[in-house]
């Protein structure tokens, strides 16, 4: 099977995660999405805790997509070429990053040894140019593609003013956030 991984920290996830999932099934001929929630973050940041994230993740459901705990089982540190020998051996893999982080790709731990062993995709994201296109990368394209600027930043500080989320959120996450009292 050929699959794409999303990974991130989904603190919290959102509609922007749902529709690049949807849009990489519909234009990149892969067969499944995997949400891959991240244990640690390089560099280090205050997020919410890991079994929460998990948690509101797993509440997204859309065919062919689904929720991967690799990084999570294995207490993996954000660094993704430590996620390479932990990825199911009888499946294709491909990494779907946005093309904000094209511009500081090259910081990314060992980022010419993890372009060798694992291809990008790279979806479009407003107001960030699709480069630089590094070997191993292609861009998702297609006219019917649609973007957003949805971000789990712009998500908790709405949640924190007290404005209205649920546009932008599934409702279970909405309500998980709430009964939580996430994000405040």
């Amino acid at each position: 099977m050929h699959i794409a991984l999303l990974g991130g920290a989904f603190n919290p996830p959102h509609n922007g995660h749902t529709m690049i999932a949807q849009q990489v099934l519909d234009f990149a001929g892969v067969d499944e999405v995997w949400f891959l929630p991240n244990y640690g973050q390089i560099p280090p940041k205050p997020v919410a805790p890991v079994f929460d994230r998990l948690a509101m993740t797993r509440l997204i459901e859309l065919p062919h997509v689904r929720v991967s705990t690799l990084e999570i089982d294995h207490a993996l540190d954000g660094d993704t070429i430590n996620l390479v020998p932990h990825l199911p051996r009888e499946h294709r893999f491909v990494f779907i990053i946005g093309s904000d982080q094209l511009p500081t790709f090259h910081l990314w731990g060992r980022w010419t040894e993890l372009l060798g062993k694992l291809p990008f995709l790279v979806f479009p994201r407003y107001g960030y140019p699709n480069e630089p296109i590094y070997e191993h990368m292609s861009v998702v394209s297609n006219e019917l593609l649609v973007g957003s600027n949805i971000s789990s930043t712009k998500i908790r500080a709405r949640v924190k003013q007290g404005l209205p989320v649920e546009p932008f959120i599934h409702p279970a996450v909405a309500r998980y956030i709430a009964d939580h009292a996430l994000y405040r």
